[in-house]
């Protein structure tokens, strides 16, 4: 059984995004905040959308949470500001140890709603988590499986 996990914020550094090519999602979003970084516009310790948690020195799971204007939502009943939950990721050493629903429940505990595009092969992880299949609309949904969670109070906006 795992020690209680420490999920916490992840500072834009060269430190972190030199971890960050250890997971596969590494794409546009890192690039973006090392380019940043590079051109002096953010500087080192600055706030990333980014989440993680350490064993010993190393980041071994990671996600990524926006918070979502109350304005752009056409998922959730009242609408209301939600978080968008992308790159969930533990290294695969660390998987099985409870690091994804540790962050899953970092993500829960400010009680709004949550959408999430889950990869491949990860549907029963978010069914264990308690998200269920947005009722798929076209328009909105651009070919993507949004799961959502919807805390006590909330309901999916019919589409």
């Amino acid at each position: 059984m795992m020690t209680k996990t420490n999920v916490q914020p992840l500072l834009v550094n060269y430190k972190t995004l030199e971890e960050f090519k250890r997971f596969k999602e590494y794409g546009n979003q890192e690039l973006t905040m090392l380019e940043d970084l590079e051109s002096n516009i953010v500087e080192n310790d600055s706030e990333s959308p980014f989440y993680g948690i350490y064993f010993g020195n190393a980041l071994v799971a990671r996600m990524s949470l926006y918070r979502v204007q109350a304005k752009y939502d056409s998922y959730f009943l009242p609408p209301q500001d939600y978080l968008a939950l992308w790159k969930l990721e533990v290294l695969p050493d660390h998987r099985n140890q409870g690091y994804g629903k540790a962050l899953v429940d970092f993500a829960k505990s400010f009680d709004l709603p949550i959408k999430t595009n889950p990869r491949i092969k990860s549907h029963s992880f978010w069914e264990k988590m308690d998200f269920q299949k947005a009722h798929y609309d076209v328009e909105r949904d651009l070919g993507e499986n949004p799961l959502i969670w919807l805390p006590s109070g909330v309901e999916e906006r019919e589409v």
